[in-house]
């Protein structure tokens, strides 16, 4: 496995290793083997960075100067360009990322992203004036103002790195955002090499800053408290979404929260199952389902649910998993021991519940990395843990139902609304589906929402607000009303 230069933090425009000189090592996935190291940020850091970006928002015009941040931001976009080959290499390297997947969300198709963000910025009108109104006799014009929300607080997690680490900087930075961004401490280099094109950019100082660590909690905590920072902006677990919303509303602080899913992926009696059912092996092994939005529930009509079971068994077992470093292969290993142990002890609970293992379950014998088999449980009730419960792994749950009514209802029966997916012969059969499933995307026979202009985020515990599209900028505005006489 190829070895990396160790990484540094990038606080007020310069590189710099951890205050108390700490470094931990960034693992691969593939492998398991130590690929270099990242600086360890502690708290001393955390505030350094923060105070920095707090400077950068007050005492300079990166809020107010659109053609300061659309000439900066052209002059990253130009970067993440020149970067692609060293982008790619260390998807592969940190992320576990097979080459399959980097023609979409692990590289191509977020650098291509910010080019909607750039045209945004362009076109975006942040002042507008509304009628003359005459409310309690006082004649008065109404401009309305959109203003950056202040310092943002980025919270990333391991599993697209490059995207969501883009996702939440780019659009913050040209909305006249000053960032902070804390990475998952499984892929720092992706969070880094952010910060190398941006120090080769006219970017001010302080305007963007990378802490890694490998104390998330600790500095993410101190991220969400500091009143110095306006606007968290988190991808992760809901777990830890709850807390950080806990946490920010001790402030009244605006938050952003794209969260966990269980999606549920709806065939319909008169779909073509010989096409759709092994399609849901994409869905699911995508990335080794390292994904919030993989449709981790297969939802059948119950007089072809054998039929489907037999199918599965047969697209599961023929995925190919044990080179990730092929063109098209699309499943990669685990990012972490930790988490490989967490999918097992999945499958442990689907078992101990009832639950029939058709395929999979365990790690395959004399391989290194962190890799799962890939895992198909049968005989699921949506009551069970592994129905309800995200896995973030490679494992598809199937489950029987009783036509439109009953799959419209199980699918809805879940704490999570993120996203999820019908197959049926009639696409005015399956848009009724969709429109009754209460999920923030959705995918009907196979077509892909994932744009640079398609507001993505979820209902119900699946989070707060939208990524990317006009309403992902939007998030990083705050709205002003003023009046003056007419």
């Amino acid at each position: 496995m190829t070895k990396f230069e160790d990484s540094l933090l990038y606080i007020d425009g310069k590189f710099a290793p951890a205050k108390n000189g700490k470094t931990y090592p960034n693992v691969a996935p593939a492998t398991g083997e130590i690929i270099g190291y990242a600086a360890d940020g502690s708290t001393e850091d955390m505030d350094t960075a923060i105070a920095a970006a707090r400077r950068a928002f007050d005492g300079r015009d990166w809020s107010t100067d659109r053609d300061l941040r659309l000439r900066v931001l052209t002059q990253f976009r130009d970067g993440l360009h020149a970067s692609r080959e060293r982008i790619k290499a260390l998807a592969v390297a940190e992320a576990g990322s097979p080459l399959g997947c980097i023609a979409g969300p692990q590289r191509d198709a977020p650098i291509s992203f910010v080019d909607f963000g750039l045209e945004m910025l362009k076109s975006y009108v942040f002042e507008r004036e509304l009628p003359v109104a005459n409310t309690m006799g006082v004649p008065s014009r109404r401009l309305i103002w959109k203003e950056a929300a202040g310092v943002v607080g980025a919270i990333t997690p391991w599993n697209v790195p490059l995207q969501i680490n883009l996702a939440k900087c780019f659009p913050a930075l040209a909305a006249g955002c000053t960032v902070v961004l804390k990475p998952a401490p499984e892929t720092p280099w992706l969070a880094t090499i952010l910060a190398e094109i941006a120090d080769k950019t006219d970017m001010p100082p302080g305007v963007f800053n990378v802490i890694t660590s490998a104390q998330p909690a600790l500095v993410g905590e101190q991220l969400v408290t500091d009143p110095r920072v306006d606007m968290i902006s988190f991808t992760g677990s809901t777990a830890t979404g709850r807390l950080i919303m806990a946490a920010a509303s001790e402030q009244i602080k605006k938050v952003f929260l794209e969260l966990g899913g269980k999606s549920a992926f709806v065939v319909l009696d008169d779909a073509d199952f010989e096409l759709v059912i092994p399609t849901s092996a994409f869905f699911v092994l995508y990335h080794a389902g390292q994904g919030c939005a993989s449709l981790t529930r297969l939802l059948v009509p119950r007089n072809r649910y054998d039929e489907a079971i037999g199918m599965l068994k047969t697209a599961f077992e023929a995925m190919p998993y044990t080179d990730p470093t092929a063109e098209n292969q699309i499943m990669g290993p685990l990012i972490s021991e930790r988490q490989r142990q967490r999918v097992l002890e999945y499958v442990k609970i689907g078992l101990d519940e009832g639950a029939r293992l058709v395929t999979g379950g365990d790690m395959p014998h004399g391989k290194k990395g962190f890799y799962v088999q890939p895992t198909v449980f049968a005989d699921v009730d949506n009551s069970m843990r592994i129905a309800q419960e995200e896995i973030f792994g490679p494992v598809l749950v199937v489950i029987p139902h009783d036509g439109d009514e009953d799959a419209v209802r199980i699918a809805n029966d879940s704490i999570f609304g993120l996203s999820g997916g019908v197959a049926s012969a009639s696409t005015e059969r399956a848009l009724a589906v969709a429109r009754r499933i209460r999920t923030g995307t959705f995918s009907v026979n196979g077509a892909n929402y994932f744009a640079a202009d398609t507001p993505f985020g979820g209902y119900k515990q699946s989070g707060i607000g939208r990524e990317m599209g006009r309403e992902g900028f939007e998030e990083y505005l705050e709205t002003k009303s003023v009046a003056i006489p007419a």
